[in-house]
């Protein structure tokens, strides 16, 4: 059957900013798809919450509540899994993000935080979680979240842009060094309706301008990026490496401008 190949029985994945949105709909898409997971981010009942859905499923999380922005507390979700499961498979790369701000406002720190919390983060648990995948002859998956936003120009987002630009080629690099053992791939999402963008679902204005400046005339949803991720860590994603995946509604220009 070909939905089997979209199962990942038996599999152990981290899920970085697991606690809402993207990471929270991507965490339980993969316990529903047969894989135990690992859960971290800064806010412990927002975890909790996300735990009780992935139980739900009939699979085990296992909550670790960090400041992801710690290089070495990222770094120990690949130890975390081995402790709590035996095993690593599937790595998935959400923590992220910058808020926008005008150029002459952007300090070159604030620049350096970007990437550090946009590519840094990746790195560190990545490099920590390859060495486990290759136990006993494994393989592994990573799946980056990226962005619309680091492939396009617009106002206001060259700390965010950079950021995001900068881990969508750390993937196709990443995918170069590691392969063929284990694949490393990005999505580059558009608008999608987390806490993130309430300022704007909540704001019909502003609303109206993201869905006019999409062509499928919508905001995305969790889920979407989530059955991506799966995708992409799941065996029907298996003869894809160094890849960038846009999920973004079509859109080829920012989707809101500052």
């Amino acid at each position: 059957m070909i939905l089997d190949r979209f199962r990942v029985d038996g599999k152990v994945a981290v899920v970085t900013g697991a606690g809402r949105g993207i990471g929270a709909a991507t965490a339980v898409a993969l316990a529903e798809a047969g894989a135990d997971v690992v859960i971290s981010a800064r806010t412990e009942d927002q975890l909790r919450t996300v735990a009780k859905q992935v139980e739900a499923a009939g699979r085990r999380a296992h909550v670790v509540t960090a400041d992801l922005s710690d290089l070495d507390a990222v770094a120990g979700l690949a130890g975390e899994a081995k402790d709590a499961f035996g095993r690593l498979d599937i790595v998935v790369n959400n923590v992220g993000g910058s808020m926008p701000r005008p150029f002459l406002d952007t300090t070159p720190n604030a620049l350096t935080r970007a990437f550090e919390w946009n590519v840094a983060t990746a790195h560190a648990l990545t490099r920590s979680a390859v060495p486990l995948m290759m136990e006993d002859e494994g393989t592994g998956a990573v799946v980056n979240i990226s962005s619309l936003i680091g492939r396009v120009g617009g106002r206001g987002f060259v700390a965010y842009g950079t950021g995001k630009g900068a881990l969508s080629h750390w993937t196709r690099m990443a995918a170069a060094d590691l392969a063929p053992t284990v694949r490393v791939n990005a999505i580059a999402v558009g608008s999608i309706a987390t806490s993130a963008l309430d300022i704007v679902t909540q704001d019909d204005g502003l609303r109206t301008a993201v869905e006019d400046a999409t062509p499928l005339g919508r905001i995305g949803e969790p889920e979407e990026i989530a059955s991506a991720v799966l995708f992409l860590a799941s065996p029907a994603g298996g003869y894809i490496t160094g890849k960038i995946i846009e999920v973004d509604g079509g859109a080829e220009r920012p989707q809101l401008e500052m």
